[in-house]
């Protein structure tokens, strides 16, 4: 045997040891057989495509965001500690619905806040409007971070903002996630650091112990202004979110503003995703003053490094708790099996079910997919409305009349598995009615979807969705 030839034998050796051994890793940690399986007979069959594979794709948790959060327990615990008492809110008025918002404060670790002003905000016009001007009025720091910053028409307004701040003594911290943000060029980031502003990649100072670990995204989308005032929602920084895109036009997006003690929740979440990316504490004010006859308000931070499936969790929760109503609004659905079957069974059990999704696409795998999945709910009684306005990229939840929901959070398995997301979650029933009037709107806008899977007519969707289906547990 040539040593060329031993080489070569060796290689295809290690590649099929490392093979089995994550195979049985496969089993361990898969969440579903099928995922377990799916994975054991590529990795055993085709070990040269699916070594690497396993290695960016096949991770359940975030294991060094973990480790983090493990140093840092006992200072998380004192501060949620600090922020739960002070303002609890009296769920005594719920009735049987207390055990909905338990298992909500159970996922999200922290308590249900009262004396909170919430107001929605359509599309970007209104968002980055209000955002700018309580960016002008801080006086003491301003936290922003981002899934997606471009350096376009808005971008570059948002950064004009942070260094005038910063340049006046403010503190001013960024993060921004570097896949999202993959077309950041440097120049935009060390003019704001000229300018003072501390601006980092999530990922970019400690990284995870598994540098593999890149499947991983940090899509949250936080402003906090002095502690007092944050802001949350679908709406990233890029002129396609001004509606200034040829391709997509009109982009249909929801941003919501907090004032009040609920504020704090949302900026734990980027207090440590700032000590992941630096190690450094924040010296922030965690007890802003609630408001007379404000709202009741829960931040729900999740991410790959919860000890729950806590998205998937948090729509499961939402959907067994209507009685009446439930109407989604997400871009792409791709749900787990659990969401599929709490979806189909509040139908059954007479629900009004409507899940708002956009007819055009900006990533043709998750489009694709959703055509599988839509004849399975359809035949449950859900009705499925195509956004035609433009492109809709609101993440809105209304249950009945007395809870509504705006966040990050998508219905499919990356933004509830993969993802770190952040959502607020508001029980009030003017607020409820209003998110209602929001999405009534926008399905006023958009066409019932009725067309059986096997009479669409493009062959291409036909054949291509059920293949797209099959990466599900990755979109």
């Amino acid at each position: 045997m040539t040593f060329q030839n031993a080489v070569i034998v060796l290689v295809v050796l290690a590649f099929q040891v490392v093979g089995v051994i994550f195979a049985f890793r496969a089993m361990r940690h898969a969440r579903t057989p099928q995922g377990a399986v799916g994975w054991v007979v590529f990795l055993l069959t085709a070990p040269f495509a699916a070594v690497p594979a396993f290695l960016f794709l096949g991770h359940k948790r975030f294991s060094g965001y973990i480790s983090m959060r493990r140093e840092l327990r006992q200072a998380i615990t004192r501060v949620t500690s600090e922020i739960s008492r002070n303002a609890p809110a009296e769920l005594a008025r719920l009735g049987d619905r207390r055990k909905t918002v338990t298992a909500f404060e159970a996922l999200s670790e922290h308590k249900v806040l009262c004396g909170n002003s919430a107001r929605l905000l359509i599309d970007g016009e209104a968002t980055f409007t209000e955002i700018f001007a309580a960016i002008d009025r801080a006086e003491h720091y301003v936290l922003v971070q981002f899934y997606t910053i471009r350096d376009d028409e808005i971008g570059r307004d948002l950064a004009r903002h942070l260094a005038e701040r910063a340049l006046a003594g403010v503190t001013v911290k960024v993060l921004y996630d570097g896949i999202g943000s993959v077309n950041l060029p440097w120049l935009y980031i060390e003019d704001l650091r000229a300018a003072g502003v501390e601006i980092l990649n999530f990922h970019a100072q400690t990284g995870s112990r598994n540098r593999f670990q890149v499947n991983f995204r940090n899509h949250r989308k936080i402003v906090v202004v002095d502690g007092v005032t944050g802001f949350i929602g679908g709406l990233n920084v890029g002129d396609e979110y001004m509606g200034r895109s040829q391709g997509f036009g009109h982009w249909r997006d929801t941003h919501l503003r907090l004032d009040g003690p609920a504020v704090a929740q949302v900026q734990l979440a980027f207090a440590e995703d700032w000590y992941w990316a630096t190690r450094d504490t924040l010296d922030v004010e965690w007890c802003p003053p609630p408001d007379t006859g404000g709202v009741d308000v829960l931040v729900l931070s999740t991410g790959p490094s919860d000890r729950h499936e806590s998205g998937s969790l948090y729509f499961c929760n939402a959907i067994n708790a209507a009685a009446e109503r439930l109407w989604i609004a997400t871009p792409y659905f791709v749900p787990d099996v659990d969401i599929l079957n709490a979806l189909k069974l509040a139908a059954l059990r007479g629900v009004d079910v409507r899940i708002l999704v956009p007819d055009q696409r900006d990533h043709w795998i998750v489009w694709l997919a959703a055509f599988s999945y839509f004849d399975e709910v359809r035949r449950a009684g859900v009705k499925i409305f195509r956004y035609q306005g433009g492109f809709m990229h609101s993440k809105l939840l209304v249950v009945d009349d007395w809870m509504a929901s705006v966040g990050t959070l998508n219905l499919d398995n990356r933004s509830c598995r993969l993802n770190f997301e952040q959502t607020a979650i508001i029980f009030d029933d003017a607020f409820a009615a209003e998110v209602a009037e929001v999405l009534e709107a926008d399905m006023a806008r958009a066409k019932q979807y009725k067309t059986n899977f096997r009479d669409i007519p493009h062959p291409f969707i036909r054949y291509a969705a059920p293949v797209a289906r099959l990466f599900a547990p990755i979109l």
